[in-house]
Formats: structure tokens, C-alpha cells, sequence
């Protein structure tokens, strides 16, 4: 008898909640010029077709209906919020169902910040951070990083993606560089040999435009990969061919070069 509480129990919790998550949803309104705004700033964005911006806006409209973005000493605008929702859209894009189910909040500093999250003193030289302990839960953002990730997408940087890009690493349960959700079983040793084989090949001076900070470890290094990926896959393809064609089997489908 118990057991058959629980399960009901259970089932009504389930379908209370995903009732309580379609109504916040469609509860949620985004900005008129949202479209326009992301069109503008947003190259991934621009290079949809009609259908696939529709696509792009409803996910960042259910982004943003689930997801706080507050300031914490900075004022927050509906463009910041529209710029974390695109940083958080662009990697999961080509797979509709995915929610990002280990994050409650996104909070905006005015610029760097400490490893301890503080905003001022020695040692501000953090942009973005995916909060653990006191901050389980939240992501930390520079808004100043915050636009520059999107005022120059031809760097091979963005710190909003690459700090989502961490989100999907953990949703497996470890934050290891190897994302279970997006690698079928077959890839994962040859995708751990070439962090390992790449890693090696930075250490030693041929970083082939990849940002030095990948190789502090092989987490890192999946982000930093990500954020080329998405931003010059031109020049990730040309420069390593064999880490392109991997990315593109997690992040499919292939991205319009630019």
C-alpha cells in the first residue's frame, strides 16, 4: 500500500511539475525586438533560415522563462538577458528536447571577478564561472564579457558559451571533458586521445589557434574547443581536422562557415 502511495505520489509530482514548466513558458514574453536585436548580434542566429530563428527564439523564450539573469552591483537589460540565452541555445540547438536541468540562475557582474566571487581586490581575472558550493547551481558572468563574447565572433572566444558548454559537460554527472549526452560510446576513446594528443601539442608551442587555457585540463579544454568550433569552424577545420570532424558529430548539424 505504501509503495502504490509512492508511486502516485511520484506521478502527480511529475505532472505537476511539467504542467508548472509548460505554463512558465508560455507565460513568458520576449522582448518585440528580440528578433531584430539577436539578428543583429547574434551571427549564429543571422545565418538561420525563417523557421530555423522561430526555432531559436521559442528556445530562448523557454530559456529565460526557467532561467533567472539578475545583476548583482549592475544593472541588467533585456539585451543582456537575450545574449546569455543565445550563448546557452547555440551548443544545444540541434537537439530540441535538452533542458539545462543543473542551473537556476545567471548572475551579471560588472566586470571580472575573484575565484571567490568577489568584485573587487587582487585576483579579478575570472570572466565566467559555473558556480559550485554556496553558488551550486548559478553561473557567474562579466558583462563586459558578456558582450564582447558577441561583439567580436571571429576570435574564437565567447565566454558565454563556453561556460554553458560546461553545464552540458556536467549534466552526466562530471565535469571531465568527455559530454556522455552528445558522444556515442564508439567516439569517446578517440575523442579522449585527441584532448590528450592536442593538449600535448599545445604544451609544446603548436596550439593551432586554440586558446592556451584549454590545455590547463581536459575539461577546459572541451569549452575552449567549443567555443572555436562555434565561432571559426573554417579555421578549426583547416587547423585540426580530426578535432572538426568530432565537434561536428556532437554538435550537428554541420554549421554555415563563415
Amino acid at each position: 500500500m505504501i509503495g502504490v502511495l509512492l508511486f502516485i505520489g511520484i506521478v502527480v509530482w511529475f505532472v505537476y511539475f511539467y504542467a508548472r514548466q509548460k505554463r512558465k513558458v508560455s507565460e513568458y514574453k520576449l522582448p518585440a525586438d528580440a528578433g531584430a536585436f539577436l539578428n543583429d548580434n547574434v551571427s549564429f542566429f543571422s545565418d538561420l533560415g525563417d523557421d530555423g530563428k522561430q526555432q531559436f527564439l521559442n528556445r530562448v523564450r523557454g530559456f529565460l522563462a526557467n532561467t533567472s539573469v539578475r545583476g548583482v552591483g549592475v544593472d541588467v537589460s533585456d539585451e543582456d538577458r537575450l545574449l546569455v540565452a543565445a550563448g546557452a541555445i547555440i551548443p544545444i540547438f540541434a537537439f530540441p528536447d535538452w533542458r539545462y536541468n543543473n542551473i537556476d540562475e545567471v548572475l551579471i557582474y560588472p566586470g571580472a571577478f575573484t575565484r571567490d566571487f568577489r568584485k573587487s581586490g587582487d585576483g579579478r581575472d575570472v570572466a565566467g564561472m559555473v558556480g559550485d558550493g554556496v553558488m551550486h547551481r548559478r553561473m557567474i558572468l562579466s558583462k563586459q564579457a558578456l558582450w564582447q563574447s558577441f561583439r567580436n565572433e571571429l576570435d574564437g572566444r565567447n565566454t558565454v558559451i563556453h561556460e554553458f558548454v560546461h553545464l552540458i559537460d556536467k549534466a552526466d554527472g562530471s565535469v571531465d571533458g568527455i559530454p556522455e549526452y552528445l558522444l556515442s560510446h564508439p567516439y569517446i576513446i578517440p575523442w579522449v586521445g585527441m584532448i590528450r594528443d592536442t593538449i600535448r601539442e599545445m604544451k609544446g608551442g603548436d596550439t593551432g589557434g586554440i586558446d592556451m587555457y584549454g590545455a590547463t585540463s581536459d575539461a577546459e579544454f572541451f569549452a575552449v574547443i567549443a567555443e572555436y568550433f562555434f565561432e571559426r569552424p573554417d579555421k578549426l577545420e583547416a587547423n585540426h581536422p580530426g578535432l572538426y570532424a568530432l565537434l561536428l558529430k556532437m554538435f550537428v548539424p554541420p554549421l554555415k562557415k563563415r
